[in-house]
């Protein structure tokens, strides 16, 4: 069993049911062994990126690893490749995994897991790695949706950090009348606007619906085999940022040209504060996009936080 040091603060990406069930996670853990109430925060990506690290201590999930993250007493647990190899933090890493199941095995190693937990975990592990096989698909990205709908602190309130709570939970209903109601006529209305920005990269312009359930579907068209969709939304008051996604593997190549990461097929990168409005946005990705062929350079992963909680 692995010896953990005890967290001032247990720090977790925002946007996303991973995010929530990891840091949720950690802190039930930092509490069962050392006791005490440890503060659970939670973090859009253009404020982590600002925030100073002052604790001597800290557990960090869902949140890609840096060279400010790499400290003794410093705890990563994420999914999202990072060119940063840690010399001093605990590092938990597999891309194969989601933040929630990695997070998971340590509290597993403590006795802590249950049957409710076990579930929950994998409805987050198919719906963050996107894996349509699963038979629970559908179930998963309602959960996932309950957290883009109604956000991650209004959510903790009304499960008072219970995660079990989550399963089943009455909002799920509105979820899925949401899903059969809407994901048709946006579906309809993101096939009859779209536009191409560069060779085989196409902006879609999204409006109601599950978004990533939606750029999925768009995918399964054989004319889209090849070609790799955008979107751009409004991530906060002053920022806007692009999703990507494909099937050929290239949907980080071109988040990597925007200055972001991913996956090879789920990526995303945040655009400058320059740009005020979706139109502008279009405007600067296509400009960035010429001439139209991808580099192959890494990113430095912090993009691969917009993938991973799909904020389309």
């Amino acid at each position: 069993m692995e010896v953990l040091q005890k967290p001032e603060i247990i720090l977790t990406h925002e946007s996303d049911l991973d995010g929530l069930v990891s840091g949720c996670l950690l802190k039930r853990l930092a509490e069962h062994q050392f006791g005490g109430s440890i503060p659970l925060a939670a973090y859009h990506l253009p404020p982590w990126q600002n925030r100073q690290m002052v604790e001597y201590a800290a557990w960090v999930s869902d949140l890609s690893m840096e060279p400010r993250l790499d400290r003794p007493g410093w705890m990563v647990v994420d999914h999202h490749p990072s060119p940063h190899q840690p010399k001093h933090a605990r590092y938990h890493f597999d891309v194969k995994e989601c933040a929630a199941s990695l997070a998971y095995q340590l509290v597993q190693q403590h006795g802590l897991g249950n049957e409710q937990l076990d579930t929950l975990v994998h409805l987050t592990k198919v719906t963050d790695l996107f894996i349509e096989s699963d038979p629970d698909f559908e179930r998963a990205c309602d959960h996932a949706e309950l957290v883009k709908t109604y956000h991650f602190h209004p959510l903790m309130k009304l499960i008072d950090g219970q995660l079990e709570r989550l399963l089943n939970h009455p909002l799920l209903e509105v979820i899925r009348i949401k899903r059969q109601v809407e994901d048709p006529m946006g579906l309809e209305w993101a096939r009859a606007h779209t536009r191409e920005l560069a060779p085989g990269v196409l902006y879609v312009d999204l409006s109601i619906g599950n978004h990533n359930l939606i750029m999925n579907k768009l995918l399964k068209d054989p004319a889209m085999e090849d070609v790799v969709l955008l979107s751009i939304s409004r991530r906060s008051p002053h920022q806007f940022g692009v999703s990507a996604r494909s099937r050929n593997g290239k949907a980080r190549e071109v988040a990597t040209q925007l200055n972001g990461g991913g996956h090879p097929n789920a990526a995303g990168a945040t655009l400058p504060n320059s740009v005020k409005f979706v139109a502008a946005g279009i405007d600067y990705v296509q400009q960035r996009l010429q001439p139209a062929t991808l580099p192959q350079a890494a990113s430095d992963g912090l993009g691969d936080l917009e993938a991973a909680l799909g904020d389309l």
